[in-house]
Parts: C-alpha cells; structure tokens; sequence
C-alpha cells in the first residue's frame, strides 16, 4: 500500500546553525555571564566549557580572574594560560619554591595569597615583584621564616596598598623601615605576632606611610612610645591591639593630648595591663569612634560606663568575658543610646535588672550576644524580645535558666532575625514553631536541646527558605524525616551538623544531597550512616569542602571511591573509627585539594597503605595519626613528607567505640563551663 503524502501541510525548514547564534558569535559580555552562572553551580564545569570550541577556550582565558592551582609546579603553565587574572590565590600549596614564583611578567596581577606557603624565601619575594608591576596585595602571613631581607625585597613593591606579615617573627625594625620607605601607598598592614618589632619600626611607618588605613599590631612588644605616632596618622580608621602586654594605664594616659578624628575601629581585647582609667584616656582621645573591642581586657565600672558618653557615634561595643561591677552595665544603657550590637558573652555580674534597663534603652539594637550568662531569666529574655524589634542577630547559647515558654518570645517578636544560636536550651517544638516565623533566618544553631524533634523541624523547613547553616548537634530527637524536610525546605543550605544524632540515616543524606550549595557536613558519631549515603552525597554536593565521619563505623572504601570521583572542592576530612582500608585511603590521595585529615583508629590501615597515601597526597599541610605509626614508618619518609610543607600531629589515645549519652555530656559540659 502505497504511502499517502501529505502535500496539503507546509515543509518543515530545516534550521542550519549558522541561522542561530552560536556560541562562537556570541559578545565576551554573554559569554561571561554565561561563565559566572556555571562556576556558581560547579565550578569544575568551566573546564568542560572551556573544551567545548576555541571561542568558547578563548573566552574561559579571559574570563578568569582568580588562579588557584593544587600545585606549585603548575603556575607557570596557569598564569600563561590565563593572561588577565588578576587574583593569584596559593593557598593549596602546602610548599612553594622560589623558582615557581620567577616566571614572565604578569602585568595583570594585582594580589597574590600565600598565607598558607612555605619553600620560598627573599628571592622568590623578588622574582615575585619583579613579575608583578602591578602587585597592591599581598598576604605572607605564616612566614615564618622570612625575615628582614625578605621585606628589603618587598620595599620593591612601589604599588603595594595591603600587607599581611601576621607570625613573620623574624622581621625587625629594619626590615619594616625598609616597607615604609619603599611602600609609601600602603593602605592596610597587619603585623600580628611579629614579635621583632619595636616602637621604632612603627614610628617610622607612621611618619612614611601617612595613607594607612588598617593597622593591625596585635601580641607585639609595642608600648607607650609609638601610640602618638600612630594617632597621628591622618587617615587611619582601623588599630588592632589585641594582647599588646605594653599597652597599659601609663600608656593610654599620654593619649589625652592627642586626638585622632579619623579611627572609627578599636580593638583592645586582652589588654589585661588596661584598667577603666585607661579606657577613659583613650575614649577622650577618639571622639568619632564607632566600634570598641575591650574583651577580657577589665572590669566594667560604673565610671567607665560613664566616660562612654564621650563616643556619642559608638554603634559596636564588644566587652566578652569582663566583669561587671555595680551599675556599670546600667551606665552603659544610658550612654550608648547609638548602639547597634553589644557583646556581653561569658560576662560575670550580669543581672536581670541591669540587662533589661539597657535594652529597654538600646532600641536600635541590631545584634546581641549574652552567651553563657547563666544568672538572667526570662525576664531579661521578655525584655530583649519586647524592645529590640529589629534584632537581626540572637545568640543566647547556654543561658540555662531560660524556659521554653521565655524562648518562644523569640520568634513571636524578632521577626527581622537573620543568625539565631540558642545552643544547650531547654528549647521544644513549640518554640521550633513559633521561630518558623523568622523567615529570613540564615543561621541557626540549636544542638543539644534535648526536647526537640522532627516536628518542630518541619516548621522550620516550611518557613525559612534562606537557611544556609544549621547546627543540630546531639540533639537525639532529630531523625530523617526532620532533616529531609530542612533539605527540601532549605535549598540555599551550606553547612549542616548532624554529630551524634544517632538516628538518622542514610536516608537523611539522600536528601541532603539535592541541596549543590552544601559545602559542609558534619555527622560524626551517626552509627546508621553507610557508604550509600556518603556516595549521594559526593553526586549531588560537588562543592563539598569539610567533611566530619568521625564514627560512622559503616563508611568504608566504597564511599572514598565516589569522594575521589566527585568531590574535587574536599579540603578536610575526618576518617577516625571508619571502616576504611589501605585501598580507600589511596583512593581518597587522589583528590588534589585535601589539606588536612585526621585519620586516628582506623583498623584497616597499614603502616605501608598510610605511606603510600601520604607520598601521593601532595596538598596535604596537616595530618593526625595515632601515635603508634610514628615508630612503624621510615624517619626519612616522614622527613620527606612533611619538607613538602605537611604537619604531623601524633594523638595516644585509646581506643573508645560507644556513644556518650546525651544528657550525660550536658551535664559534663555544664560543670566544665561553670568552674
């Protein structure tokens, strides 16, 4: 039978590429904001674009502006390739030799990381600059091997506007006399833990570079010499001078004939020679200022809650771990009426009274953190929650003598909430419901509140869609229902602590996995999670960073074979108590990035397995081992190991396999907390 034709219907037209848009013809403007939408769901598929034609090859070279290879043989070849980074980030080369730093100038390239480097010294510095024209930012910190002729080489830098030389202990005031004179633009410099540096240096940085805007110089041996200097400077808004052991009364007392109108951060915590008669010199000293750090620094009297009147624009005051004398923190209410966070975790002297009179005054109040006050009541919890509307950040971890019924005030009344931590409470479902009302919620940390369940879980998974961090450590009565509904709920989701809720399973993983942003999961002590689990999890979580297994005895090989497969972005893991072998181990050594893994009682590994993995893994920077492989493994092989920049830390601990019980280790930590 011959086939009917219909003629009476149009011919279809047969569509050639060339017709299209191709991708070849398409502007770098399209093809960039196609590049950004792929790095922000996998980063590892620019690659795959990159391959896909020689425009689209082309455009992914000109697209990149961050450089950060696994290893520091492959620079060369990567600033060659990518001509306009502008961004050279080394942080995954545990070790970096000076030669790798020589190459052909990059003019493009304006910062440079290596915080987390070893291997080079002042010649590399100098290829470096030499190669860079352009270098305004640079972090060294870790150094600790660089010294003065290292900073001679860095006075090269002519464009240099932000250092970092935090723990480059060997610098002296010589080398740091070389940076002020040849960095004459530099913006930001931080100097923690140099312990070479004197008044002198930091004189003469002031007097040569007068653009400084941060200046950090925490735990060095400055004192009352070089603060005059430093108040000098025309343009600095940032001083860190956090456990400074000369900075005392006599210091600041110098101060009051001078005035710095451009400092808007202070940060004085754990000047422990500081009394309130000093913090009054300093307060007179810098009329503009809009954050106070003064941690663990003095006790809080009411004279010193007085001379803060002197700061009408103080919107940060952050006083951790001081203690209150009387009417100290009632001064405070009635002088800094401009405040939008205060810090009063671990404080001694804290009252329900004194609390409530300062909020009631602090209607502005942003943030608030009362952790481990465990003196106040409800009282002072209906207060906060009755007065400070507009609180986007709560954190009241351990406050023991709030009730359920105080904590669900929270989320009836602080609807603008954004970070909650409500950690160790006597926290229910009922209140889970009621905070189902803080829709912009991003963080909440709730582990060990025993009286939660899925329940209260649902609501939170129905209500707050912009959840990225949740904490839900031993909280016992968390099962897989609850967590598939956070997953399901919580698509923005990036960080998730599961530890010790030992009723999950696997199933909670699946889940989990539908959730590409996450970037960090923690499940120790989850004795029904498996390598079927921790597998979806590799599939679906591809920017995976930090992984905690610690205890799930179920995971074995199979689920380090889909890490390696998949998980490209693992930086850390902890294998301890797992049921993997020589095998996993090698197969996890694969992953390029893995920096640091604690693989403490592991039964399956060999002293030969555990070596051949850790000559394999070149990015390793930090390993824990239990002690008895230290005697088991070749001293040159260990030597070599960690001359690639790796760190051994040996744990002797016994092995211990059972559960602690929940209510058990609460009331352990609460004894801890108490002395």
């Amino acid at each position: 039978m011959a086939m009917a034709t219909h003629s009476h219907l149009p011919k279809r037209r047969r569509v050639c590429p060339a017709a299209g848009a191709p991708i070849d013809e398409l502007p770098d403007e399209l093809l960039f904001l196609v590049l950004d939408r792929v790095a922000a769901a996998d980063p590892r598929a620019l690659k795959s674009f990159a391959l896909a034609s020689r425009a689209c090859h082309a455009a992914e070279s000109r697209h990149r502006r961050v450089l950060r290879p696994y290893r520091a043989d492959l620079l060369r070849a990567a600033l060659a390739r990518y001509p306009t980074a502008a961004r050279l980030d080394l942080t995954l080369c545990a070790r970096v030799p000076g030669a790798a730093l020589s190459s052909a100038p990059v003019p493009s390239l304006r910062a440079v990381d290596l915080s987390r480097s070893r291997g080079f010294g002042a010649p590399g510095l100098a290829a470096l600059v030499a190669a860079c024209p352009a270098l305004a930012d640079l972090d060294l910190s870790n150094g600790v091997d660089l010294g003065d002729a290292a900073a001679a080489e860095l006075a090269r830098a002519r464009g240099l506007q932000r250092l970092c030389l935090s723990r480059c202990k060997p610098i002296t005031d010589m080398g740091l006399g070389c940076i002020a004179v040849g960095c004459p633009d530099l913006r930001d410099l931080t100097l923690n833990w140099c312990l070479g540096i004197t008044d002198l240096g930091i004189q003469l940085l002031a007097l040569k570079c007068n653009k400084l805007r941060n200046l950090h110089l925490s735990y060095t041996m400055i004192s009352k010499d070089c603060l005059p200097a430093i108040m000098k400077l025309p343009n600095l808004e940032v001083l860190a001078l956090v456990g400074c052991v000369g900075i005392d009364d006599d210091a600041l007392s110098g101060l009051e004939n001078e005035s710095s109108k451009s400092l808007r951060v202070l940060d004085m915590s754990t000047c422990r020679n500081v009394t309130h008669t000093g913090v009054s010199s300093v307060v007179k000293a810098v009329p503009n200022l809009l954050e106070l750090n003064l941690s663990y620094c003095c006790n809080v009297t009411a004279s010193m809650g007085k001379c803060f009147q002197m700061l009408p624009k103080l919107q940060t005051l952050k006083l951790e771990g001081c203690k209150f004398m009387a009417d100290g923190l009632k001064h405070i209410g009635i002088s800094c009426v401009s405040l939008r966070e205060l810090s009063l975790s671990k404080c001694s002297g804290v009252t329900d009274t004194d609390l409530s009179f300062v909020v009631s005054r602090l209607k502005n109040l942003l943030k608030l953190d009362i952790t481990c006050n465990r003196n106040i009541t409800d009282v002072s919890l209906a207060a906060i929650t009755s007065s400070c509307h507009s609180l986007i950040s709560l954190r009241i971890e351990s406050c023991s003598h709030f009730s359920s019924e105080g904590l669900r005030l929270i989320g009836k009344r602080c609807c603008h909430l954004e970070e909650l931590d409500i950690t160790d409470s006597d926290l229910d479902d009922e209140g889970l419901k009621a905070l189902s009302g803080c829709s912009k919620l991003s963080s909440l940390k709730i582990g060990i509140c025993m009286r939660i369940s899925d329940q209260g879980l649902i609501h939170i998974g129905k209500s707050c869609p912009e959840l990225r961090d949740i904490d839900l450590y031993r909280s016992g009565g968390i099962s897989d229902e609850g967590v598939t509904q956070i997953a399901q709920g919580c698509p923005m989701l990036e960080s998730i602590n599961l530890s010790y809720c030992t009723e999950i399973t696997d199933v909670s993983l699946m889940s989990l996995s539908k959730c590409a942003k996450l970037n960090t999961l923690e499940i120790r002590g989850c004795p029904s999670i498996s390598s079927a689990g921790l597998s979806e999890i590799a599939i679906g979580c591809r920017l995976l960073a930090k992984l905690d297994v610690k205890k799930c005895f179920a995971i074995n090989d199979v689920g380090m074979f889909f890490l390696s497969q998949f998980s490209h972005s693992l930086r850390q893991i902890n294998l301890s108590y797992c049921s993997v072998t020589d095998i996993g181990l090698l197969s996890l050594s694969s992953i390029c990035g893995l920096q640091n893994m604690t693989i403490v009682h592991l039964a399956g590994i060999t002293p030969n397995g555990l070596l051949a993995a850790l000559m394999v893994s070149g990015g390793l920077t930090r390993v824990k081992l239990h002690a008895a492989f230290r005697s088991m493994m070749p001293p040159h092989m260990l030597k070599v190991v960690e001359a690639r920049g790796c760190a051994f830390q040996w744990i002797d601990k016994p092995f211990k396999v059972e559960q602690e019980r929940c209510d058990i280790w609460q009331q352990q930590s609460r004894d801890v907390l108490v002395r």
